[in-house]
């Protein structure tokens, strides 16, 4: 296959929106949990620890979620350097480690959207009560 700059340029505007969505379930989390945090103060119910617990297990996949998008962001830009300076070899190495890392954030955005369910099934469970 030949490889050329359109290629893993191709990858650019995928991971930044890609980047734009884990970071917008950041924020959601992040203020959820300072919603949960006044909540637990003032109650200490159970079922906030269970919230509080999936939503520390949420916040450290969109953390690796976010390194490996990044990883990969910067092996797209390694490859066009290659491909550039023409070290042909390499730069499919590199495209292939960068197709890999964008692989790995798509699991691990699969993952959370899991745990995400799971939390508002305690939620939902919380309320038939």
């Amino acid at each position: 296959m030949q490889l050329n700059l359109s290629i893993p340029a191709l990858l650019f505007p995928a991971i930044s929106l890609t980047m734009l969505a884990y970071n917008a379930r950041y924020l959601a989390i992040a203020a959820l949990i300072r919603q949960l945090h006044k909540q637990f103060e003032e109650t200490s119910a159970p079922p906030l620890k269970q919230q509080i617990n999936q939503l520390r297990n949420r916040l450290g996949i969109i953390k690796n979620m976010q390194a490996t998008a990044i990883i990969s962001f910067l092996l797209a830009a390694v490859t066009m350097f290659l491909v550039y300076v023409e070290i042909e070899v390499w730069a499919h190495i590199v495209f292939g480690i960068s197709l890999v890392f964008l692989m790995i954030s798509l699991v691990l955005s699969l993952l959370e959207v899991q745990l995400s369910t799971k939390a508002l099934g305690i939620q939902l469970k919380n309320m038939e009560k």
